[in-house]
């Protein structure tokens, strides 16, 4: 096991069975899940603060049940505003205060390890003091009897608290496209002092950039393409990627105002979006016809959109225009085009400022996590319609997952350290983005060719597979479980519509959908799970809206929480998927300390 040190002494064999026995013992860490927060910097930063819930609900858990509610929401709000006030009502000395604020601190500090990691972070100027009140130490009278001194104090025990909130962040995928702000995100994500309590799961909108980095050009022309359509240009130029050559050639496609259904409020954008569109469509293609293991013939669209131009039989069209379409050959590029492309790809997988923010993703993220016996994914595991494991290039269940995540990270090595790709792993990048049989995406057909370019709405539905009621049967979630050994799943990737009676949580509460559309272009709203050593619950997240109305009323915005599990007394590492690998290595050490007891004075090393 990665955490523990080979035993090469009695000292090595006794120091280690006596960290794991104290670590068996200790609580779970708090954690917190978030889910598709797909560019919405400013919000992601609001939940990672700490608010939202998480302050009371370790309040309330921390203190004893005698406390009022009332007690607890006025000690959140210090700990929220790191400062003492008086509240009417409340009858609170500061020295009731800091003992409140330290049972706290200590509720979360379960450990002389968690200790250590917390006193780090300590005020310097008080650091003494604050180690002495969290060890129960004594402490001079001066602390409670001077308020200017005692104030200090509870303003950097609440600092403390907030530092202590959460033991664990998992964060489920798609940090990209739709807002302006993924690299925002990222840069927090991969703070030095945030980056170890982080586990990141992939996304599909991550593994488009991914692969666009690494130099899939279908994938480079597709995530520009979204850019654009939400007119995301000022990320881009922080990315220092030039879209001179492109926006030349697009003001020379269409010259005047374009048809089609292309979303961009920027004319400049539409246009560079129809531009993109046709670029991507035609790479795409010679992709699919490569791969006839993909099984995605379907999608070929370019021959039936020259034969309707060709026939005249155009009725059914958004758009008629089309320069770059070759009549005799489709998916060919034009001169121009072929200059763009190459440009944008020369650009993209030696951009710096690209590296640096997809080093995090593909040196931290996973394809999947398991903690507290929780498996933590983006989207989906494959199945079919019987409730079976969907094989995907021979392979299903966790052995898909364990092939496809080893894939992704040979590419992302072979980025990082600018060796060449091999195209067919490129390719299956492109697949995991868009692949009906894809862990990332679950549905049919992705339908960006049709709504841009097909009146018929019916055309524009992409069908979702079998995962929704699939994870609804018995069966289908003891296998999930048997396979994965866990006892639930989280995920996100699908919007849960909370105000039209969709539940967060599924009828057996075993599989948990978070993605409450965090970006304006969705739901608006988001989701959080909190995971505390008493409970699981989710946190409806207001909107934007909804912030903004409860700051004008000054009033505190009213949460919506989905109460999924509560436990009698406190989860302990000892009952967590970690625990049950300590319990295999504790057992190895006892193996050997017992040997040593026997009489074998040399130790066998592990």
């Amino acid at each position: 096991m990665s955490s523990t040190k080979t035993i090469t002494s009695l000292h090595d064999l006794i120091k280690q069975l006596t960290e794991i026995e104290a670590e068996l013992e200790t609580n779970i860490d708090t954690t917190l899940w978030i889910s598709d927060p797909h560019g919405a910097g400013e919000r992601f930063v609001s939940i990672l603060k700490g608010r939202f819930g998480l302050v009371w609900r370790t309040c309330y858990e921390a203190l004893p049940k005698t406390v009022s509610n009332k007690k607890i929401e006025y000690l959140a709000s210090i700990i929220r505003k790191e400062k003492y006030f008086a509240m009417d009502g409340i009858s609170m000395q500061r020295q009731d205060v800091i003992s409140d604020l330290v049972k706290i601190i200590q509720y979360k500090i379960s450990s002389i390890k968690n200790f250590d990691r917390a006193r780090i972070n300590l005020n310097k100027d008080l650091k003494h003091i604050l180690e002495n009140l969290i060890l129960n130490f004594p402490i001079p009278n001066i602390i409670y009897e001077n308020s200017l001194i005692a104030d200090r104090v509870i303003t950097a025990l609440s600092k403390t608290v907030k530092q202590v909130l959460l033991g664990q962040i998992v964060v489920l995928g798609d940090v990209f496209d739709r807002g302006d702000e993924p690299d925002k995100i990222l840069r927090i994500l991969n703070k030095w002092d945030i980056r170890p309590i982080i586990k990141y799961v992939w996304g599909n909108h991550d593994i488009l950039w991914m692969g666009a980095a690494a130099g899939n050009r279908s994938l480079i022309a597709e995530a520009l393409r979204i850019s654009v359509r939400y007119d995301n240009l000022a990320f881009l130029k922080r990315l220092n990627i030039d879209i001179t050559r492109l926006t030349e050639l697009a003001k020379k496609l269409y010259p005047d105002m374009i048809s089609g259904n292309f979303k961009a409020k920027i004319d400049i954008s539409k246009k560079m979006e129809k531009t993109l569109a046709m670029i991507q469509f035609k790479l795409e293609e010679k992709t699919i016809k490569a791969n006839p293991e993909f099984e995605m013939q379907p999608r070929l669209n370019l021959d039936i959109l020259r034969d309707l131009l060709k026939n005249k039989n155009t009725d059914g069209l958004t758009d008629t225009h089309f320069p770059t379409l070759d009549m005799d050959d489709p998916t060919k590029l034009t001169i121009e085009e072929k200059e763009v492309i190459d440009d944008l790809v020369q650009q993209f997988t030696g951009s710096k400022r690209i590296k640096s923010l997809m080093k995090f993703l593909f040196e931290h993220g996973n394809l999947y996590h398991i903690n507290n016996f929780i498996l933590d994914i983006h989207a989906l595991i494959p199945s079919t319609k019987d409730g079976k494991f969907e094989n995907f290039l021979g392979k299903k269940g966790k052995e898909l997952f364990n092939y496809i995540q080893d894939v992704v990270k040979n590419v992302g090595k072979n980025y990082l350290e600018d060796r060449q790709q091999n195209q067919k792993d490129l390719d299956l990048m492109f697949y995991l983005w868009c692949g009906p049989k894809s862990p990332f995406f679950g549905k049919h057909a992705m339908k960006t060719f049709e709504r841009y370019f097909y009146k018929d709405k019916d055309t524009h539905k992409e069908k979702l597979l079998f995962w929704k009621e699939n994870i609804e049967k018995k069966e289908f979630m003891d296998l999930i479980m048997k396979e994965f050994g866990a006892r639930r799943i989280v995920y996100g990737h699908t919007p849960v519509d909370i105000l039209k009676g969709e539940k967060i949580a599924s009828t057996d509460g075993r599989a948990i959908n978070i993605d409450g559309g965090f970006a304006e272009a969705y739901l608006n709203r988001g989701h959080s799970l909190i995971h505390t050593p008493y409970s699981l619950h989710a946190i409806i997240l207001p909107t934007p809206d909804e912030l903004a109305e409860a700051a004008k009323k000054k009033e505190s915005v009213r949460l919506m929480i989905e109460p999924i599990d509560t436990f009698e007394s406190p989860v302990k590492i000892k009952d967590t998927y970690r625990g049950k690998i300590l319990k295999e290595k504790r057992d190895e050490l006892y193996s050997l300390l017992e040997e040593y007891t026997n009489g074998n004075n040399s130790i066998r090393s592990t």
